[in-house]
């Protein structure tokens, strides 16, 4: 095999230098993180389910018209994606009361929120992605305020199309976190599009009888079964069905 150009290596994926002008491989790590770098491990199998979920859930993005840079999948932990120029904001949909929001506003854990909130973060980990206002965006020239308009009526519309989607297999969205990119098209037009990745990693997935966390919380609070809560996400997908990984087009629903 080719050797391939490594053009970036973060804490769950490396991006190596794709085979089309203006393509990037990105391949899906087992590495966990947590507490921005502080907590390391290893959950087996999460690169490969990760990498599934994430084709799954953008795939049924753009079938409603949201923009991503995902091109296709190239085996079970690498994905062909557009190279884009990533915007150093997180950006972060509550519904539910969990994590941060809890323990900054002092709201108690599972309080279904008034509204969706949208916040954001500067993207840089030596400083612990610092929560941000949209005038810090627009002062340091990290997004003009068009941007910031395309990214949040865009974080919104992911939101309510993933609710719905994820509720419909038991799981409630508890709270999300994506990233955007700049992409010029072929008419050297820019354009925001949806980045990086959906998945266990970057939400908060809970069983919708049971609040059982299905995510990387499992992880983060040494709860024990992270691996079998990523394989439940996956096979409620109907990616990985109980008889086996298999390619399956939609998702089960779980009364």
């Amino acid at each position: 095999m080719a050797r391939r150009r490594r053009i970036y290596e973060g804490k769950a994926k490396v991006l190596y230098e794709g085979p089309e002008p203006g393509t990037v491989v990105q391949y899906f790590k087992d590495d966990a993180t947590a507490f921005n770098n502080q907590k390391k491990g290893v959950i087996t199998g999460k690169g490969m389910l990760n990498n599934r979920i994430s084709e799954y859930l953008m795939q049924k993005l753009e079938g409603i018209g949201i923009p991503t840079h995902f091109v296709r999948r190239l085996n079970m932990r690498e994905q062909l994606v557009r190279e884009v120029e990533i915007i150093p904001i997180e950006v972060v949909v509550r519904n539910i009361a969990a994590g941060s929001i809890s323990q900054r506003l002092g709201i108690e854990e599972g309080t279904p929120l008034p509204r969706s909130i949208v916040e954001f973060y500067f993207k840089n980990d030596e400083l612990g992605d610092p929560m941000v206002s949209e005038e810090h965006i627009t002062a340091f020239g990290w997004a003009s305020p068009q941007d910031i308009d395309d990214m949040m009526a865009m974080a919104l519309r992911i939101n309510d199309f993933l609710v719905g989607l994820l509720l419909g297999v038991g799981i409630r969205l508890v709270d999300f976190k994506i990233e955007y990119g700049r992409w010029w098209d072929e008419n050297d037009q820019m354009r925001i599009i949806l980045a990086d990745e959906i998945t266990p990693d970057s939400c908060r997935l809970w069983d919708s009888q049971t609040n059982d966390k299905l995510d990387k919380d499992r992880f983060r609070r040494d709860m024990g079964g992270v691996e079998e809560a990523y394989q439940e996400v996956a096979r409620r997908l109907g990616i990985l069905p109980e008889g086996g990984p298999q390619d399956v087009k939609g998702p089960v629903s779980i009364n």
